[in-house]
């Protein structure tokens, strides 16, 4: 499903009647999301204020996802994607009996099991050589229903260096918010590492002046430890507090892993190993 900036791959397992109807389903609450969003974008591109609760049903995602994180700055846009996913997926589901589900918004994955079922995760490391480097089993008992992934290659502005920054949580809106900020945290000073204000590379963006990362050329190991280190301190903080449950972080080839992704079911291997 595509309009405007949004495409959805969407695929839901389940005798077919039943497949149909969640397909429709998502059709019509798909069409009505945009427009909705687009009613609210103002208040969603500014830093979270008071107690605000919008009226649309993505929007709402977007602030209870970004709300842990209002010690830091962040506007309810950091979860946009993950929103959509899990409203897509709710309206989707609703009433139906589906076996499992994922909803893919541009990398950001809602996902539905029901007992007894399980799907696959491939993470990738380089954007431009999307081949899986690991895979992670996501199961019905583990409390995840979300991935996300965020890093200073991919389609939103990062201030952080990280090649990839994948994490599982709760809802795909809290993995959402959770990578951006962790791969924000992947960081550095170094010559080779290019930065410009945010306003510069896109004229809507909610980040400002604020430097973004807009080129990593070669870094020394030094570098890659420093920085790997300090979005490893984040990740922890937030799978401590139970914000999320797992998180990779992957910068030139160096890969660190918080919560041990869920073990022993969701543990890093390698694809030839599956």
């Amino acid at each position: 499903m595509q309009h405007g900036p949004i495409d959805l791959v969407i695929e839901a397992f389940g005798a077919r009647e039943e497949v149909g109807d969640a397909y429709r389903q998502a059709r019509d609450r798909f069409e009505t999301v945009l427009p909705e969003l687009v009613s609210e974008l103002p208040e969603l591109r500014r830093p979270l204020a008071g107690d605000w609760t919008p009226e649309g049903g993505v929007a709402a995602r977007m602030v209870r996802a970004a709300r842990p994180h209002a010690d830091a700055f962040v506007t309810p846009m950091a979860a946009v994607a993950g929103s959509v996913a899990d409203e897509v997926m709710w309206a989707m589901t609703k009433g139906r009996a589906i076996d499992k589900a994922y909803i893919n918004n541009s990398g950001d994955i809602a996902v539905h099991l029901t007992s007894g079922h399980s799907l696959r995760l491939g993470i990738v490391s380089e954007l431009f050589d999307p081949t899986a480097d690991g895979t992670a089993e996501l199961k019905f008992e583990h409390p995840v229903r979300g991935i996300a992934t965020s890093g200073w290659k991919g389609r939103s502005l990062s201030l952080g260096i990280a090649d990839a920054v994948t994490v599982l949580a709760e809802t795909a809106a809290a993995a959402d918010v959770a990578a951006t900020l962790i791969a924000n945290a992947v960081n550095a000073d170094h010559p080779a590492i290019v930065r410009a204000p945010a306003s510069t590379q896109d004229d809507d963006t909610d980040l400002g002046d604020r430097l973004v990362t807009v080129d990593v050329g070669e870094i020394d190991g030094s570098t890659v430890d420093t920085a790997l280190a300090l979005g490893e301190r984040a990740a922890a903080a937030m799978v401590r507090s139970g914000m999320v449950a797992s998180a990779a972080l992957i910068l030139r080839g160096e890969t660190r892993v918080v919560g041990d992704l869920l073990p022993p079911a969701l543990k890093l291997t390698s694809p030839s190993d599956d």
